[in-house]
């Protein structure tokens, strides 16, 4: 619940202080998909996760909450799915590569290693993270509602989803050869 840090209005040398409380026992992940169709309008699709800070809970996704995602994507956009993943150890678990293998509706492409720059995603999370800074939340509910909103505000807007695929400079048609 630490916030996001940004430039602020306050004269300069006189630092606010904003008081944050303790620790949440609570933490949310989120796991999106930006997607692309020629001639449609792009979409996002999102799904978040709360995870109570437990000894011996799980903190993050797990390759069955991206199997679900997949599959709610696959209704969704009706039709089959290319995906582009990156290198996060979830997305190369062995259960995820499998179910990749049993379904010809989804077909999977992995980005370079270190490569967040030719990540669509990663340019939703920066649009989030701009509109959350300077936040101090009181509790983890209204940081909740908040990533909803700021997520949901995403996806009413293609021309915010068509313009993290521009800045990656990655095209959705293959070249043509020569």
């Amino acid at each position: 619940m630490t916030p996001p840090r940004a430039h602020t209005w306050g004269r300069r040398g006189h630092t606010p202080v904003i008081r944050v409380r303790g620790r949440s026992r609570r933490r949310t992940s989120i796991a999106a998909l930006c997607c692309y169709k020629p001639g449609e309008k792009s979409r996002l699709i999102h799904r978040p996760r709360p995870h109570l800070r437990l000894k011996g809970a799980r903190k993050s996704f797990s390759w069955q909450d991206y199997r679900d995602l997949l599959v709610r994507a696959h209704i969704q956009l009706d039709g089959p799915i290319v995906v582009v993943w990156d290198n996060l150890n979830t997305h190369l678990a062995t259960g995820l590569k499998r179910y990749e293998a049993d379904h010809d509706w989804l077909t999977t492409v992995r980005l370079p290693p270190y490569a967040p720059d030719l990540n669509p995603v990663e340019a939703v999370w920066s649009l989030v993270r701009r509109a959350m800074a300077n936040t101090a939340f009181d509790t983890s509910d209204d940081l909740d509602r908040t990533l909803r909103r700021e997520l949901r505000r995403i996806q009413l807007r293609p021309h915010l989803v068509d313009g993290c695929l521009t800045a990656t400079g990655l095209a959705l048609s293959p070249p043509t050869p020569p």
